[in-house]
């Protein structure tokens, strides 16, 4: 891969953007998703060869769901692109103003961060929604996808690039840049890119984020690997609870916004566990502390082989299973539960579920996670789900951008300052 090059092409693509207007990029938008759906049948192909290929492998189902598309999930990346297109364009928007002590004007205003680069896992529709947000916000991108998604990658960057084409002056073809090797060297010589790339954001497994954290020379807005909790408090209502725990780790169990840690009040084992064991039972494999263990093989009523209980070591909490496996833990309290989970989280999606006040504003002002929620599942923790049509990814760090990242989180500002002479 020519980094120089491809960086180069990218940074004119940029340059030319930044010029558009918001009628003209929503132009642009348009195309591309005319582009796509006329060729709806050729993106599913090349998904089905990916996904056979993937099964041929051993990959896991919950892993395979994510890099599957179907008709849902093709014209959910479909609406992604119109809300994009009726959202405000954040460039150019004034931030704040005021006048200087010697009378000059001040402005600050967003403005792009240039090129962009996002190394991906799996997940073909994140093809689309990166660069739907980088070229509405007036940045150009550098896709870089993993090799299970190649097929599907390649064909939905041809239609968006048929249709910038389409978008004639409006559209700026040099925004977008798919690496189509899948050779190991090409994420080292983006991490180098010192100058030519202005941040780099991974999204995908916790060995992915990592590998982009310790080794970037360039900026990262660092996704995070999710290990979200349920925390059931004392006095919970217990459907809920039990709702609230079958979707946040059944719905999607390899997203990372699923639940992958229970935690019970002591006081709530005899009622609540069994309960949510008999709505996970033949589903999903409970590994359970001490606590919970006995109760959950005290119970008869589950004894009739589809409850699957093991006993839990200490490597299951804080660990993401991306699987249909779910820890489970016993505590005395919401302090203790406050403390374990910011002890074992991730910094990304945490909830409670309470009727107690006292305790939904004290979780909530005390976990440290970029979405905390009370009496909702964590799997709202989604660009789409907030409005934003897309997202990058979710944002675990606490600078420049938290939780999902949607147009704003690829901005920054500047300041503009006119004056009439001043000196200092």
């Amino acid at each position: 891969m020519d980094i120089d090059a491809i960086c180069s092409g990218l940074r004119a693509g940029a340059g030319a953007l930044a010029l558009h207007t918001a009628a003209q990029k929503n132009h642009a938008l348009s195309c591309v998703a005319a582009a796509i759906s006329r060729h709806k049948n050729d993106i599913l192909d090349a998904n089905s060869t990916d996904v056979q290929a993937a099964r041929n492998k051993g990959t896991s189902e919950a892993l395979v769901e994510r890099l599957a598309l179907d008709e849902k999930k093709f014209k959910s990346i479909l609406d992604s692109i119109d809300i994009i297109i009726n959202q405000g364009d954040p460039i150019g928007q004034e931030i704040a103003g005021w006048t200087a002590p010697k009378g000059m004007q001040i402005r600050q205003v967003r403005v792009p961060l240039g090129v962009v680069a996002i190394i991906y896992e799996s997940r073909p529709n994140v093809t689309v929604d990166a660069f739907s947000l980088a070229y509405k916000s007036g940045n150009a991108i550098l896709l870089r996808g993993s090799s299970s998604a190649l097929a599907s990658n390649k064909a939905l960057t041809a239609a968006i690039k048929e249709g910038l084409a389409d978008a004639g002056a409006d559209g700026v073809a040099d925004a977008i840049h798919l690496c189509e090797s899948v050779d190991h060297e090409d994420v080292t010589q983006i991490l180098g890119a010192v100058g030519k790339i202005d941040v780099v954001l991974p999204r995908g497994s916790a060995r992915l984020i990592n590998t982009v954290v310790d080794n970037a020379k360039i900026p990262v807005i660092q996704t995070g690997a999710g290990v979200c909790h349920l925390y059931v408090d004392e006095g919970a209502d217990i459907a809920m609870a039990c709702d609230i725990a079958a979707n946040a780790k059944m719905q999607r169990p390899g997203a990372c916004n699923a639940i992958e840690t229970l935690l019970v009040h002591e006081s709530m084992l005899d009622t609540f566990l069994p309960a949510v064991a008999e709505k996970l039972a033949g589903k999903v494999q409970l590994r359970a502390d001490e606590k919970c263990l006995a109760v959950l093989q005290s119970d008869a009523a589950l004894h009739d082989g589809a409850l699957h209980a093991v006993a839990a070591h200490d490597e299951d909490f804080g660990f993401e299973f991306l699987d249909f496996i779910l820890a489970v833990k016993a505590v005395g309290s919401v302090d203790e539960a406050i403390d374990f989970i910011n002890t074992h989280n991730t910094k990304h999606s945490e909830c409670i579920v309470t009727n107690n006040r006292a305790h939904a504003r004290a979780f909530q002002s005390r976990i440290d996670a970029a979405c905390v929620y009370v009496n909702a599942s964590t799997r709202f923790t989604d660009g789409g789900e907030f409005g934003f049509g897309a997202e990058l990814g979710i944002s675990t760090q606490k600078l420049h951008a938290r939780g999902p990242m949607g147009i704003n989180a690829l901005t920054t500002t500047k300041f503009l300052i006119d004056g009439d002479g001043q000196i200092r």
